[in-house]
C-alpha cells in the first residue's frame, strides 16, 4: 500500500499510535532506528510504515532488548528481507 510510506503523522500522533513518548521517538531517531520524513519547516512526519516499525521496536524492548540489540535485530531483518527478494527474482 503506497499510503503506508507517506509521512502523515505528527510526532505526538505517532507516539500515541505506538504507545510511547515523544522523547522515546526522538531517541529512536538519534539512534538511527527510525527516520521520519520532514516537512519543509523541519517538522517530523511519520508514515504508517514508521508507526509499524515503532510498534516492532516496542515489542523488542518489551522482550528485554536494549537499543543496540534492537539496532542489530532490525539490520538482520532487513538483510533477510533483501536475501528473500533476491531469491524470488532468481526463480
Amino acid at each position: 500500500m503506497e499510503n503506508s510510506k507517506k509521512p502523515l503523522y505528527a510526532i505526538s500522533v505517532a507516539a500515541d499510535l505506538a504507545d510511547t513518548s515523544i522523547q522515546n521517538l526522538r531517541a529512536y531517531e538519534r539512534y538511527g532506528l527510525v527516520e521520519p520524513g520532514r516537512t519543509e519547516g523541519g517538522t517530523r512526519r511519520y508514515s504508517g510504515d514508521d508507526v509499524a516499525r515503532l510498534l516492532h521496536i516496542r515489542e523488542l524492548l518489551d522482550d528485554g532488548l536494549n537499543l543496540a540489540g534492537i539496532e542489530r535485530v532490525l539490520a538482520l531483518e532487513a538483510e533477510v528481507a533483501g536475501l528473500r527478494a533476491a531469491a524470488l527474482k532468481r526463480r
